[in-house]
């Protein structure tokens, strides 16, 4: 695990300014967080958030897996977390901490669902909810332009009923998804302001008429 430093944080002691906007999975984007400019302060401040909520010693990479895969009993109450396409947003009762990700990826969170979903652009790794928990789904991901498999297999979601991929940013594609005998195909883009939530993907029994009365 990389230690987060200076160059890397942008804090803003905004107490709950942002906690609406992050509650549950967040349909919209709320105000951005402001600089402050002495970075040795931000830096400090950083340390004392992450130490507070037991991510010591994680950058955003980690914190973003290690909270999305967490159970759900295990949640933590205080903390809200929003995954943006650049940056993940921290916030609690005290502040705001927001945490660049690395340029080169792009986390999309997916929740493909049966019966019921809800809106979700930003995903949120501490309340987001979906249908299918711990269950095991086949994933193809497909770059529109070269036709590249980025991700092709068998995945366990987590017990929030998401999983979770790491993706090259700028890009469009498509993903086809299958649990059971259900399926369905839907699209996706890792272009800058793109949603980090996926919940539109419903799953459609796959078999005929025919073999349903079998």
């Amino acid at each position: 695990m990389t230690t987060l430093t200076r160059r890397d944080l942008m804090i803003g002691g905004l107490g709950l300014l942002g906690a609406a906007a992050l509650t549950a999975c967040t349909p919209r984007t709320p105000p951005a967080v402001p600089v402050p400019s002495s970075t040795s302060t931000a830096a400090a401040d950083a340390s004392g958030f992450l130490s507070r909520h037991d991510l010591t010693g994680m950058d955003a990479v980690d914190i973003v897996d290690h909270l999305d895969q967490m159970p759900v009993a295990e949640r933590p109450t205080d903390l809200l977390a929003s995954v943006r396409a650049d940056h993940l947003l921290l916030a609690d009762a005290e502040q705001e901490l927001a945490i660049p990700l690395p340029q080169d990826r792009f986390y999309l969170s997916l929740a493909p669902y049966l019966d019921q979903t809800h809106e979700c652009f930003h995903h949120s790794l501490t309340t987001c909810q979906g249908e299918l928990a711990d269950e095991q789904i086949a994933v193809r991901i497909l770059d529109e332009v070269t036709g590249e498999a980025l991700a092709d297999g068998q995945r366990t979601t987590f017990d929030n009923g998401f999983v979770g991929f790491w993706l090259p940013p700028g890009i469009s594609g498509t993903m086809d998804i299958t649990y059971d005998r259900f399926s369905s195909q839907g699209a996706f883009s890792t272009h800058d302001e793109a949603a980090t939530c996926l919940t539109t993907i419903q799953l459609t029994d796959s078999r005929s008429a025919g073999d349903s009365l079998t």
